[in-house]
């Protein structure tokens, strides 16, 4: 399964980059924050990228893994437009870091707002995280066969909540809907947490969240996964099939990552990708990651740019085919 295999093959990967960091990285220990590091967030509160990126603040503090605090900072606007001009404006600024997802690549493809993410500091990669199909615990759907057959009755009027427009809820819908023939009413929240409550709430019929964003609801069985975007079934919902499984090549992933402005010095940059080395081994962030169906997988320096500037691209492709 995903989450037991990835998880003995990143505490094994990440072991093995500990050591190089600590033998290769030596300038990091000459150089400390001094003063609070900002922890920019390019989405709103209660989503899946604030909950790790402030479970990460709180572990940094617990573990000792920074001699300053950090202090998130949501900037959601314009689908993480705001948090990319902010981190461009802080250029050189050894206190600022910024929690990615995979609004990173997509705003700068949809929208001019005078942004080159090759020319950020890539920190690390956390993890990535899966996506999975929700609808109300009261609703009469079971299947993925079910769900599509209520939206094309719908006819066009099925309302499926996300975040923002443009980003990974938005992306996995538009594939739901080329792949299907079917038509939603897209309705964009400002974060996950909030698309979470509309969907308990029935003020939206679906949405495809990721499932930290829907576990305590689940837990409460106020609502049901139908289908998992992942190429095999999660650990966590052993009895969710994959819509590859059903003949449905959907697969995609959210990347949870961290990276820092243009021309971070290399002391701060080396202090930062070990802080977060640090952070990953952690069994706080390992038993979470775990439970929430992230697959823990840290990518650091060139081999991080590399990832970026290729998921770019897919993302120019994906973008281009359903717009």
């Amino acid at each position: 399964m995903i989450n037991k295999v990835t998880r003995r093959f990143t505490l094994a990967a990440v072991s093995s980059l500990a050591v190089l960091v600590s033998a290769g990285h030596s300038l990091a220990a000459d150089w400390k924050p001094q003063k609070p590091v900002e922890l920019v967030i390019m989405a709103g509160q209660g989503g899946g990228a604030d909950r790790i990126a402030r479970l990460f603040q709180s572990i940094i503090q617990k573990e000792n893994l920074s001699n300053m605090p950090m202090l998130p900072v949501n900037k959601g606007g314009g689908s993480g437009a705001e948090a990319l001009r902010y981190l461009k404006d802080k250029e050189g600024d050894a206190h600022v870091i910024m929690a990615t997802l995979n609004s990173y690549y997509t705003t700068p493809l949809r929208t001019d707002i005078g942004v080159d993410i090759e020319e950020f500091t890539p920190l690390a990669r956390m993890a990535m995280d899966t996506f999975v199909l929700w609808v109300n615990a009261d609703s009469d759907i079971q299947t993925l066969d079910d769900y599509v057959a209520a939206v094309q009755a719908a006819g066009g009027s099925w309302k499926m909540g996300g975040t923002g427009t443009g980003q990974e809820d938005s992306l996995v819908t538009a594939m739901l809907e080329k792949e299907f023939g079917i038509r939603h009413t897209y309705v964009p929240f400002k974060g996950g947490g909030t698309v979470a409550k509309n969907l308990v709430g029935n003020h939206i019929d679906a949405t495809v969240n990721n499932p930290a964003e829907q576990m305590g609801f689940w837990q409460a069985g106020k609502v049901r996964p139908i289908v998992a975007f992942t190429p095999e079934r999660l650990d966590i919902f052993p009895d969710v099939p994959t819509a590859r499984e059903l003949g449905h090549d959907i697969v995609y992933w959210m990347q949870r990552s961290f990276v820092a402005p243009k021309g971070m010095p290399a002391e701060a940059v080396e202090y930062y990708t070990d802080m977060l080395v640090k952070l990953s081994q952690t069994d706080e962030w390992q038993d979470y990651a775990a439970s929430k169906a992230l697959v823990a997988d840290v990518l650091t320096g060139n081999d991080l740019q590399d990832y970026f500037l290729e998921e770019r691209s897919k993302h120019g492709t994906i973008l281009a085919a359903i717009e």
